[in-house]
């Protein structure tokens, strides 16, 4: 097989679809009152089937093992006879065929248009078991039930679209939003959270939900919410957390160089690679640190144990962290080995400024 046909192949099983073109010659074959046939009547110009094309995608991948049901659509522009013959006038039409039922009397469908709408409404129409496979989310999902409890926890600052599946801003927002969630998926206090304002409209109508996407921040001392008013990148979202959060993330969800060093503590860890008496500036550390965090407390550490094997142990350390960094660690040891690694850096940087003094 040459390579060109072997390329041809692989894009063809990648784009293949589990949605079932209609045409004159093939509706009665497949809508027969065999099976229960869900149908979109479409335009290809029509900026609301667009819009409704990749969701209408996932409903046909969520019945590919029941035999039973058919995902099925009809393009209105040039299968004209079909969209006659059921009345069509707008797009999309969408109209559910129920097995044994007759065909020329299909109900018409007015629900929701998200994969998980069409998908709730075939089982309970039909009995069959769809459902939509959808990929782990970094975003804190919330409803009713769950709201009060993250978002208005005063332990957490937490920062919340409401957002309506339909909404074309909202869709572009998701991929953005997504990867501000992985930023921060490893900081329990630091929530990147979501609220499907048309499902959950008491919710929308509790905080003054009147468009889509919304955006509030919930910090700590404000469990009223304040309007998020910034830009709609992730670079934008992720420098406003760090903020409020007083977080040092890159996105991602890895930490900046800055992360864990304190600016007292690296005048200290200057003073001590300068230092004629060590032990001295340790103990000064020592007591700097005790009233610290656990990361803090490491600039002691590091200057003890530079007082036991000298002070090539930072860059044996440095390499031997960046090793580790490298492979298949946690996001807990991966924040704390960085972080070891940045305090150390504040000692070799100070060796490296007294050597060029020499």
């Amino acid at each position: 097989m040459s390579s060109a046909l072997v390329l041809l192949t692989l894009v063809s099983t990648a784009f293949a679809s589990n949605v079932v073109d209609l045409t004159v010659s093939n509706f009665d074959e497949i809508v027969s009152g065999d099976k229960n046939v869900f149908v979109e009547f479409f335009a290809p110009w029509c900026g609301h089937c667009k819009a409704l094309a990749p969701e209408y995608e996932v409903v046909a991948d969520s019945y590919t093992r029941d035999p039973n049901v058919v995902i099925a659509k009809a393009d209105c522009t040039i299968e004209k006879d079909l969209a006659s013959r059921f009345g069509v006038t707008g797009y999309p039409t969408l109209k559910f065929f129920k097995k044994g039922a007759g065909v020329t009397e299909p109900e018409a469908y007015s629900g929701g248009r998200t994969a998980d709408d069409i998908v709730k409404y075939i089982n309970k129409e039909t009995g069959a078991r769809g459902f939509v496979k959808k990929a782990p989310s970094a975003v804190v999902q919330l409803d009713e039930s769950n709201f009060d409890a993250i978002a208005l926890d005063t332990t957490k600052d937490v920062l919340v679209e409401f957002y309506a599946p339909w909404c074309g801003h909202c869709k572009r927002l998701t991929p953005i939003y997504e990867e501000v969630g992985k930023t921060f998926k490893a900081d329990s206090n630091c929530v990147v959270a979501k609220v499907d304002a048309d499902s959950e409209k008491s919710l929308g109508g509790r905080f003054g939900v009147t468009g889509f996407p919304t955006i509030k921040f919930f910090p700590k001392e404000n469990k009223a919410g304040e309007a998020y008013s910034g830009g709609r990148t992730a670079d934008d979202f992720i420098t406003f957390l760090n903020e409020k959060c007083n977080l040092n993330r890159v996105a991602g969800g890895g930490l900046t160089d800055s992360a864990g060093r304190v600016p007292s503590l690296d005048a200290l860890a200057a003073k001590f690679m300068g230092s004629d008496d060590k032990a001295a500036v340790a103990e000064e550390a020592n007591t700097a640190t005790k009233d610290m965090d656990k990361m803090a407390q490491y600039y002691y550490k590091v200057m003890k144990k530079c007082i036991e094997k000298g002070t090539d142990f930072i860059a044996t350390e440095i390499d031997r962290l960046s090793r580790m960094l490298e492979g298949n660690i946690t996001d807990e040891k991966r924040d704390q080995f960085t972080i070891r690694k940045n305090i150390l850096g504040a000692f070799s940087t100070s060796a490296d400024d007294a050597h060029s003094e020499l």
